[in-house]
This record gives C-alpha cells, sequence and structure tokens, in this order.
C-alpha cells in the first residue's frame, strides 16, 4: 500500500516565538527593513509580492536571500521546491556551498556534488511528508566530514514565515512559486552518480578535502566549515557567476535529468581572484573622492 501524501494538510498556523526572533536578529537575518515578514493567523503561507517562504530552521542553517544559483540550480534537477528539503539538507547545501568556495576556491561543482550527496525520499511506510519530505544524504562510501546533524528537528515545520527576494520580478533570478500542495515526484537525477570523467575532473577536488580533514583534525575542519557557513557564506552576489549557471541550466536541463555529465563542459567558472589589500584600499579612495566631489558640485549650486 502507498503512502498517503499528506499534501497542504501539513500545513497549519506558524509558531514562531520571540526566542525564534531574537535568534533570527542575533544571526543578523532579520536586521535589514523588510528582509522578515512574519505571518499572521493565517494557516496556510501566502507569500506577499517579492517575497517567499522559508522556515527559522532553513535560515539559521544558512539560507539566504537572493537564494544562491547553486541550490537554485539543485532545485531545477531535483523537481522540488524549498520546503520540501529538510534542515539538515540545507545545512548539507549549505557547507557544500561554502566548502567550494571559501576552502576549494571553485564555483560549487555539480560533478562533485554527485560524487558526495544522493537524494532520498524522507518518511514511513505510512506517510509520505511534503514539508520536509526530501532528505541530501552523504553516500555510505565517501569520506566526508564528519559533520554532526541532529536526527530531528522538532517543530520546525510549524515556523513558517516570509523571506524577501532580490530582484524578485527577474524571471531568470527566481525559483518557481510557491505551491504547498505540489507533490514530490521522485527523477533519475535523484540517484544520478558521477561518470567516470567526472570523478578524474574531481580527483584533486577530493583531494584537498581530504587534506582539508587532516590538516588539524576532521573534528575541527568541521567546526570551522560549519561556523564559516553559518556566518553568512550562503549569500551570493556574484552576477556573472549568476548568469553563467543559468545558461548552462537551459542549455543542459536534458543532460542533467539523464545523467550525461558535464565531461566535456564544465559547468562553473573558477573563481575569480581575491583582491589584495592595496586594491581593496584604492578602491575606498576612488569611492570617497567621488563623494567628496558630488558634495562639493551640490554646495556650489546651492550658493547659485
Amino acid at each position: 500500500m502507498a503512502a498517503a501524501d499528506l499534501g497542504t494538510a501539513e500545513w497549519e498556523r506558524s509558531k514562531i516565538t520571540n526566542q525564534d526572533m531574537n535568534l533570527l536578529k542575533k544571526l543578523g537575518i532579520s536586521k535589514k527593513p523588510k528582509a522578515v515578514c512574519f505571518p499572521s493567523e493565517e494557516s496556510y503561507p501566502t507569500p506577499p509580492m517579492g517575497y517567499r517562504v522559508s522556515f527559522v530552521d532553513h535560515l539559521i542553517r544558512g539560507l539566504s536571500a537572493p537564494i544562491h544559483p547553486f541550490l537554485r540550480g539543485l532545485l531545477f534537477v531535483y523537481g522540488l521546491q524549498l520546503h520540501h528539503l529538510t534542515p539538515n539538507s540545507i545545512l548539507h547545501i549549505s557547507i557544500f556551498i561554502t566548502l567550494c568556495e571559501a576552502f576549494l576556491g571553485v564555483q560549487p561543482n555539480w560533478a562533485l556534488w554527485k560524487r558526495i550527496f544522493f537524494c532520498r525520499r524522507n518518511g514511513s511506510p505510512n506517510v509520505a511528508y511534503n514539508i520536509g519530505g526530501v532528505v541530501i544524504s552523504v553516500r555510505p562510501t565517501v569520506n566526508y566530514f564528519d559533520v554532526k546533524l541532529p536526527d530531528s528537528v522538532q517543530g520546525w515545520r510549524k515556523k513558517w514565515l516570509y523571506i524577501r527576494e532580490e530582484n524578485h520580478g527577474c524571471a531568470e533570478d527566481n525559483i518557481p512559486p510557491f505551491d504547498g500542495a505540489e507533490k514530490i515526484l521522485r527523477r533519475r537525477s535523484w540517484d544520478a552518480e558521477a561518470t567516470e570523467e567526472e570523478k578524474a575532473s574531481t580527483e584533486a577536488l577530493m583531494t584537498r578535502i581530504h587534506e582539508l580533514q587532516n590538516t588539524r583534525g576532521k573534528e575541527l575542519s568541521d567546526k570551522t566549515l560549519l561556523d564559516t557557513t553559518c556566518s553568512g557564506s550562503f549569500t551570493s552576489n556574484k552576477e556573472e557567476f549568476k548568469r553563467d549557471l543559468l545558461d548552462r541550466i537551459k542549455e543542459n536541463a536534458e543532460d542533467w535529468e539523464n545523467d550525461k555529465g558535464y565531461a566535456d563542459k564544465p559547468p562553473f567558472k573558477p573563481l575569480p581572484p581575491k583582491e589584495g589589500n592595496e586594491e581593496k584600499e584604492e578602491k575606498k579612495k576612488k569611492k570617497k573622492k567621488k563623494e567628496e566631489e558630488e558634495e562639493e558640485e551640490e554646495e556650489e549650486e546651492e550658493g547659485e
């Protein structure tokens, strides 16, 4: 007998506490004006224009707006909405993005992702969850960071809210509109493994990951990754990378679903070199000079 799909029956009035609000403020998530919109009495999410549905436990595990292009790509390939992912799945994605960008010096790599992770349905023989109905897991054969994840996050489904999405009017920058009743359909991409060519192309990255594990102890490396992730590294403002990834998604959607791989055309460009202190200081001076010139022009106009 097939498990019952709960659909919209899972949704109920949001129960966010003052403690949750204070935590979001402490993490800097709700400091910007109108960055977060808390629901009132509605029992089913109806996000205002320019906002999308999220959860407190997703936000504290690294999710932020604008949605990172790699996450948008994963949602597209797996055929999912944000609320289909569990908090621990969001944390896995956050850590992976941080690992790639901050420690490996590359953009999040689809081939590397497939080597490490796979997707599975969350639920029981009798119930198929919609909210948090999909789990991202590390492949049991992979030597990866030993991130200590809680077996369950109590009550997270009842703590939903709305987060402001930048560039909400641009279809290219957004994921599909929220649909709390959309059914989760298993795709072949959930089980997609890296091809031999992809394994060869990511071998150096896997070696670097193992070096990071052994540099100062695997446990400490895990904490460093976690701290870096939760300090805001999941936010993306790299416009060139966004466009590049979105173009790749459109051009190769069929290949992603059929797991043909990217052996002949890597989907991500390398990270641009970081600016040195001299370049940063020079930019600051130019900006300050421009502001001073604008102030002088305003004063002259007022004098006239």
